[in-house]
């Protein structure tokens, strides 16, 4: 018999907005399992291992914007959601998090499959609740109900985020044959209204007669999702003010009026001494470019930051202002009372980015064939009206440096790593039926293998694969790449190809060398398919150190002549 408990946070679900459950199997988690498939109103995939499970769900999260489910057994498989976690974290995506228990009683007694599951997320979490050993009484029962209630408002108030539900159960976890569950008609649900941060009349004029002393903004938008209201607002205070907006490819707010191209210049100090703000204005999460940001931290501007839970984010080392709002009225109120900026200030940015925009396709066509400029070659064929995730490492910084994108940039750049691209990339193919293309590097591809391991059809799916057979960033960096340890320790040499992968789940596989054989793959790589495509693009790690360093040197020389 499914418990009551369960069956009514099921339907607490269902009803708060909860329509997609990612399931991996397991006896402990049977009863979550069974009861979160056999209700009519939610969408259940399984996911056997729990690492990419949890990718696959944030994936879904970060487009569809609303939480999404996990449920595991006992154990370690709690311990193999914690790299997603904590990526849902930093990124601030909403996650319901159900992890099957042992009864407390039987912890750390030698029982099979324990682990001491109570708040095991630590600080990466957003909330912790432990449901009730077992269901006694009424009270108990009320009191699993509001945790449901807690949880999933928690995981949606803003900053959103992953929350933790530990759930203990005992034996019997298996309805008998022909049993039918039963959901309550009409659970329990209390809901949490959000809030809507405004700043007072009095910050406002504060902020209005510090503008008057300020003659070059410069905005940094962090990693955001696209909102083309937004853009409209950034927009104008470019064009009408002489506003700079400087955005990195994560930034979603890229176009024809903000920059894009500066991690081609940013750091040389010749080019760089007439660019220097007066004020810093920032929302969103992180950015990419260190350049950048080592940039800012040596400029004496002040930095004003938007985040509505007026939480400190001081990234440049000069943080003055909190703006506990959102960026949207900031922004359309910034329009009508701020002053016409320094041009000066503004035409030196614009300047520096149209000639590398201009340059930079130039000097890319006439390197020998590499990473660079293959990527350079395939996005420029990805669709408009698609959605482009990219791994960490090399990967986003090449997107970083071919400067603007009209598509959705994805990366999971909360904690940077590369262990979930591949699923994070699964699981936004789940939510569109636009064309998601992944532009990956080796090792992340090879690291999360395990993402195509599951029964879903994924049509949409592209994978880009920048293969050097080796961590190719580390050649990259000016302190491994110094080191004689370098190839034994920091890159991973390794003769792996995406072929196998490819036969094992049936994806259309092609692997080129050269530019035409790359010109020929890209021709109809981005036709309708019944299945994913991988286009393997091999290359050497030491080839792709002298192409980017090359790339690097005539560019300065293309900027310093003017």
């Amino acid at each position: 018999m499914i418990l009551t408990h369960i069956t009514d946070l099921v339907a607490i679900c269902a009803k708060k907005g909860i329509r997609n459950v990612i399931l991996s199997p397991g006896s402990r988690c049977a009863p979550l399992t069974l009861a979160f498939a056999r209700h009519p109103d939610i969408h259940t995939r399984t996911a056997s291992d729990e690492r990419s499970a949890a990718f696959i769900a944030l994936g879904m999260a970060q487009q569809l914007e609303e939480p999404v489910a996990l449920v595991c057994t006992s154990g370690s498989a709690a311990l193999n959601y914690y790299p997603a976690i904590a990526e849902a974290f930093f990124q601030q995506i909403p996650l319901l998090v159900l992890t099957a228990d042992r009864p407390k009683e039987w912890i750390d007694q030698y029982d099979g499959q324990t682990i001491f599951q109570d708040e095991v997320y630590g600080k990466h979490i957003k909330g912790s609740f432990q449901f009730p050993n077992s269901i006694s009484s009424p009270d108990d029962r009320w009191m699993a109900s509001r945790i449901s209630n807690e949880g999933i408002n928690l995981a949606k108030k803003f900053p959103a985020g992953p929350v933790h539900i530990n759930i203990p159960l005992k034996e019997p976890f298996y309805p008998e044959q022909q049993e039918q569950l039963l959901f309550p008609k009409d659970p329990h649900v209390f809901v949490f209204e959000q809030a809507q941060s405004i700043l007072t009349d009095e910050t406002l004029a504060k902020l209005k007669n510090r503008l008057g002393s300020v003659k070059r903004v410069l905005i940094i938008p962090g990693q955001s999702r696209p909102n083309s209201k937004l853009q409209e607002q950034l927009d104008l205070l470019s064009q009408n003010k002489n506003v700079v907006i400087v955005s990195d490819t994560i930034s979603n707010f890229q176009s024809a009026e903000s920059i894009g191209y500066h991690d081609h210049w940013l750091g040389n100090s010749g080019l760089t001494a007439l660019l220097e703000p007066d004020l810093i204005i920032s929302f969103g999460k992180s950015i990419i470019s260190k350049g950048l940001k080592l940039f800012l931290r040596k400029t004496k501007a002040s930095h004003w930051h938007i985040q509505e839970d007026g939480k400190a984010k001081d990234t440049f080392k000069r943080l003055t202002r909190i703006l506990p709002t959102s960026p949207l009225p900031f922004f359309h109120w910034l329009n009508n009372n701020l002053g016409t900026q320094d041009q000066e200030f503004h035409q030196n940015w614009h300047d520096l980015d149209s000639k590398v925009e201009s340059e930079l396709p130039k000097v890319l066509k006439s390197m020998e064939f590499g990473e660079y400029n293959a990527l350079y070659e395939s996005i420029n064929r990805v669709p408009s009206r698609s959605k482009i995730h990219v791994a960490n490492s090399m990967a986003v910084r090449y997107m970083n440096f071919l400067g603007k994108r009209e598509q959705e940039i994805i990366c999971n750049r909360g904690t940077s790593g590369i262990d979930g691209s591949n699923s994070t990339a699964v699981g936004c193919t789940f939510t569109t039926k636009e064309i998601v293309t992944l532009i990956t590097g080796d090792m992340a591809f090879f690291y999360d293998r395990n993402a195509f391991w599951h029964n879903y059809a994924m049509p949409n799916l592209r994978i880009i694969l920048l293969n050097n057979h080796g961590g190719g960033i580390f050649r990259m960096i000016e302190g491994p790449s110094n080191q004689p340890e370098l190839e034994e320790f920091f890159e991973t040499k390794q003769k792996l190809s995406a072929q196998h992968l490819a036969t094992e789940y049936g994806f259309f596989y092609s692997k080129v060398v050269n530019l035409s054989e790359l010109e020929s793959s890209l021709q109809d790589f981005y036709d309708d398919s019944l299945h994913p495509k991988i286009l393997e693009i091999e290359t050497s790690s030491p080839k792709n150190e002298e192409i980017l360093k090359a790339v690097k040197a005539k560019i300065s020389q293309a900027l310093a002549k003017g």
